[in-house]
């Protein structure tokens, strides 16, 4: 039998003893407890399974690692020179550190907490299985993922069918700023290098946060103390996307020491990433839904088509016909540099045996710059003929016979997001029995700090008016392997001059910038006694978070529509034609392949320019204010803002986008766990509650149209003039009781069953909260939009209930099931209603302006139900095993498409899903695949253009499968080499909107091969 080790002047088997009273406690269990080698500090045990743990001193043990016998090695095996593992001895513990010993050490975290917990362990030190933290969190059981489209990379997560805003993460149990412009963090934000654990709670830990529905993330980042002594990781790879033919680099260095007799320690990392990538995208900017009259339809007989909605309109020309129409057509292709750069530093004091202080800063810095040529064209459901609808009102094939504009456009989008976390933390062992822990933190994030960063420069040119083509749409098939045609392209329909460079002239110029700031300041004091198999924990936390948003951009003083017009041969009086061939760059073949595995036809090419370049060239024209500069679109009127232009594409900022949003929150916990028997099995149970009073002050910008004009520059434009600009503010609070209940139940010493229920909840989307009616300045021509916040909304509130069995029938091996209910209320729904507003005109319509509004209120309630299957298995000393998964989700509120009204409510983001890891680990070899499947699902409501008559049109995200390979070997115990190839299927992401063959986005994201190498000292 292992003998208890001694560290650090304090006994281990004594503090064993203090917890006999644990009877029938099995041998994992208790190796768990007693072996120093799983040690770790009272702080980072309790976060990662929220199960009572005997005081511990403030220096832990070396952490992440486990013996051989736990990992399911036998020793004879584990300790021969010929086994290749990189193992190490204490004393006569085997000490095993790759993909089966993190393995156990999962679900030894998973065993043991009281709650519902899953986890993902490094395998070693700057060793962690995937390159993106949501890329592993998609291993667990009930989380999947949303993706970047253009980038494929895995942004968000969604658990148990409650992605974004329901998920609260947090770095070493602190919350952390975020200037996205929401409360969820980007992933791909997160350097994964030297990350050592990664928790997710599915069951509340009242002590550490009830602040979301979904699930608390908590990611672990490594200490000098967890691993006392001198440490040393290194890692360097390239990478290259199977589109982009570029190698990118991607290296690390962490370096960790203790000194001064082990009572001081520092660590520090820094950690470059980068990605390239170029995909293809097909697109639809949004299906809106209307009204057609008899006479668009195909065959229709009717000479004359003036669509009305005036009842007393002729038969065949009264639009009563409910249909869909793709409002805009866009191809393009967007290459991306993702570059990142994240720095770390911790700092530890141990000047006592019952002291520990640990200060720590983490640092992120990521830029996205993301380079796309594109083709649009747009259409009015009014302008449509030749329509063909289908059973669901689709229109499958139409027309716009001399009313389609075409814009070949570039854009340079720039996104720099950038955070700083700043924290310190004092634990202290006052005696035997009571501990303190404190901990302040201050985090600040920025989007776009740099002044000098446009966020998006576009440019748009093409032909319209005498040039305007016929253009139309067929759509043949499904948004899983089609995507929609474009018909009858060209100048005045003619493909042949598609690309003709001496009809192409000047449109708008668009750029705009996003600045955001979320600055959040916390603290957290929480005492804990334990006296035999009694734990009590209480304490407060703080909360004070400041969101600062803003926008600005050229459509505000409208100077996008400098040059709009097309030019000369459009015949719509401004513009510039034909614009110099120096600004042209070539073109992007839209061959058949350009999405692969998908059905459709598109023109022969792209035109590639580089926005910088044109804006440049139209600057160069001069001061149209001081000379008469032939092309400049010279206003009708003193108040559409181009008065104002004097040749620069300066960015204004738009008063109704500056929302300053201040959320403060005082919490106070209290939890009580106790072990006793029932009928001789071991039982384990815990209550808490959480109360939150949150107290929010939302202030605005508002400002209403006084007016509107058509803009003689492109006639599917309008201007909007606004009155004055006023502050206005709003203030809410609210206060909640979140309490809950964990217990476990060892029947055998294999088998467990749970029991949890809580009430959670999850604060309302910062958007939601802003007390402005706001009205865009860039409008089009039936299809007037507006939005407005609400700051009154309450939080989603959800009752969640668990029931689980588990069965550790060997090690490293195990099956569990758990049914899962949460019943949710306060259900925040968006509603898209017309209306108009200040009583302005309409110049197409002659009549008030009729707006499409979407609004926010608490609403009806809902339930989600469902089951996770889990299943590991290690087979005996092969070296091979698997880990899978499967979630199976519902809900009493289904989306029902065919309801026109029904609007803005069902729940989002329920999809079956299942996952597959397939390994071999043995003698220094490791071989990893890894399937992830994920079925269609209601993503929100809202599209990227959504002026519906029916509220706000849903998107969906079609069902995905994506494999993905990686594999090492242990060249010695210092060095190895590894390799990945990523989405190895080509799966591609794709959308559609209310019914299944209306695409709204197809992104071909491509494969990515990974070679690199680490050394750990």
């Amino acid at each position: 039998m292992k003998k208890f080790i001694q560290h650090d002047g304090f006994n281990f088997a004594a503090r064993q003893r203090r917890r006999c009273m644990l009877v029938g406690a099995t041998s994992l269990v208790a190796l768990t407890l007693a072996t120093p080698a799983l040690a770790q500090t009272a702080d980072a045990q309790n976060a990662t399974t929220n199960q009572p743990a005997p005081v511990q001193p403030a220096v832990a043990a070396p952490a992440g690692t486990v013996t051989a016998a736990q990992a399911g090695t036998p020793q004879d095996e584990a300790t021969s020179p010929a086994a290749g593992n990189t193992a190490g001895a204490q004393g006569d513990d085997i000490i095993v550190t790759g993909l089966r010993g993190s393995l156990q050490r999962n679900l030894d975290i998973k065993r043991n907490a009281t709650g519902v917990v899953d986890a993902i362990s490094a395998e070693d030190i700057g060793k962690f299985p995937d390159s993106n933290v949501a890329a592993s969190l998609q291993r667990l059981p009930g989380v999947s993922i949303q993706r970047s489209g253009n980038r494929g990379e895995p942004t968000g997560i969604t658990v148990r069918g409650f992605g974004g805003d329901f998920n609260t993460t947090l770095y070493d149990g602190r919350r952390i700023s975020t200037a996205t412009g929401g409360r969820q963090i980007d992933f791909s934000t997160v350097g994964v290098d030297f990350i050592g654990q990664l928790s997710v709670f599915k069951t509340p830990d009242v002590t550490l946060s009830s602040n979301s529905i979904g699930a608390t993330v908590n990611i672990e980042f490594p200490k000098p103390f967890d691993h006392p002594g001198f440490r040393m990781a290194a890692s360097g790879s390239g990478s290259i996307q199977d589109r982009s033919g570029k190698v990118v680099p991607t290296a690390g260095l962490l370096l960790s020491n203790t000194f001064a007799n082990d009572t001081l320690g520092v660590l520090a990392d820094v950690i470059y990433t980068r990605r390239d990538t170029t995909s293809n995208r097909v697109s639809v900017s949004g299906w809106a839904g209307g009204f057609y009259a008899p006479c668009q339809l195909a065959g229709a007989t009717t000479t004359t088509c003036a669509p009305s909605t005036n009842i007393t309109a002729a038969p065949g020309n009264r639009a009563n016909i409910t249909g869909w129409f793709p409002q805009q057509y866009v191809i393009s292709q967007e290459a991306v540099k993702d570059e990142r750069v994240d720095g770390r530093i911790a700092l530890q004091w141990h000047p006592s045996e019952s002291v520990m202080v640990t200060v720590d800063d983490n640092f992120s810095r990521q830029e996205i710059v993301t380079n796309v040529p594109a083709l649009g064209v747009w259409f009015n459901q009014g302008a449509l003929r030749n329509v063909t609808l289908d059973g669901n009102g689709t229109a499958v094939n139409f027309s716009q016979p001399g009313g389609s504009p075409t814009d070949f456009t570039a854009a340079r989008n720039t996104q720099v997001l950038q955070t700083n976390q700043l924290g310190g933390n004092v634990k202290w062992d006052v005696s035997d029995n009571f501990s303190v822990n404190g901990d302040l933190a201050w985090a600040k994030s920025w989007l776009n700090p740099d002044s000098d960063t446009i966020g998006s420069q576009n440019g748009d040119i093409g032909y319209g008016g005498a040039q305007a083509n016929s253009a139309g749409i067929s759509i043949t098939g499904n948004s899983n392997n089609s995507f929609p045609s474009l018909t009858a392209f060209g100048p005045q329909g003619n493909a042949a001059n598609f690309q003709n460079q001496a009809l192409i002239g000047s449109h708008v110029t668009v750029n705009q910038t996003q600045n955001n700031v979320d600055e959040l300041k916390q603290g957290r004091l929480t005492a804990t006694w334990k006296q035999d198999d009694l734990t009590i924990k209480f304490g407060g936390q703080y909360y004070e978070d400041k969101f600062n948003l803003r926008n600005k951009s050229t459509f505000t003083n409208n100077f996008w529509q400098a040059y709009a017009g097309y030019g000369g041969p459009s015949a719509q009086g401004s513009g510039i034609a034909p614009l110099p061939s120096s600004l042209y760059q070539g073109t992007v073949n839209l061959g058949s392949n350009f999405i692969p595995g998908f059905k459709g036809t598109l023109p022969s090419s792209l035109i590639v320019f580089d926005p910088a370049a044109y804006q440049s060239y139209l600057t160069g024209l001069g001061n149209p204010q001081a000379t008469r500069v032939p092309g400049f679109n010279y206003p009708n009127n003193t108040t559409d803002g181009l008065n104002g232009f004097t040749g620069t594409f300066d960015q204004q900022v738009d008063p109704n986008s500056v929302q300053q949003i201040t959320e403060k929150t005082w919490s106070l916990y209290m939890n009580v766990a106790f072990q006793t028997e029932i009928a001789s099995m071991p039982f384990h149970f815990a209550a808490g509650v959480r109360n939150e009073n949150t107290h929010l002050v939302s202030v605005g910008q508002g400002r209403l149209p006084t007016s509107i004009s058509t803009s003689a520059a492109d006639p599917t434009l309008l201007n909007l003039n606004f009155g004055a600009v006023s502050p206005i503010s709003a203030r809410s609070n609210y206060s909640y009781l979140l309490p809950s209940i964990d217990t476990r139940l060892e029947v055998t010493d294999k088998l467990q069953l749970r029991f949890d229920a809580s009430r959670t909840l999850t604060r309302p989307g910062l958007g939601n909260l802003n007390p402005v009616l706001a009205v865009g300045v860039g409008q089009r021509v039936g299809a007037l939009t507006g939005s407005g916040g609400n700051p009154n909304l309450k939080p989603y509130l959800a009752d969640n209930f668990d029931v689980a069995a588990e069965w550790y029938y060997q090690r490293n091996s195990y099956l569990s099931i758990d049914f899962f209910l949460k019943n949710v209320s306060n259900f925040i729904v968006g509603g898209v209603t017309r209306q108009a507003i200040n009583g302005v005109i309409d110049p197409t319509t002659g009549s008030l302006a009729n707006f499409a509004v979407s609004q926010q209120v608490n609403g009806p309630d809902a339930t989600v139900r469902g089951v996770e299957l889990a299943w590991q298995q290690v087979f005996g000393t092969s070296g091979f095993g698997f880990n899978a998964n499967a979630t199976f989700v519902g809900t009493n509120k289904p989306y029902d498409p065919t309801n026109i009204s029904q609007t803005g409510f069902a729940v989002t983001g329920l999809a079956n899903s299942a996952n597959f890891v397939g390994f071999y680990d043995k003698k220094g070899f490791q071989l990893r695949a890894a399937v992830n499947w994920r079925d269609k699902y209601l993503l929100q409501f809202g599209q990227n253009q959504n002026t519906s008559n029916f509220g706000a049109e849903p998107t969906f995200v079609n069902s995905s499968l994506q494999l993905d390979l990686s594999t090492s070997y242990d060249i010695n115990k210092h060095f190895s080499v590894f390799g990945e190839a990523i989405n190895v299927n080509n799966n591609q992401q794709s959308t559609h909107g209310r019914f299944a063959n209306q695409l709204l986005d197809v992104y071909d994201y491509g494969r990515r091969f990974v070679a690199g190498a680490r050394y750990r000292f």
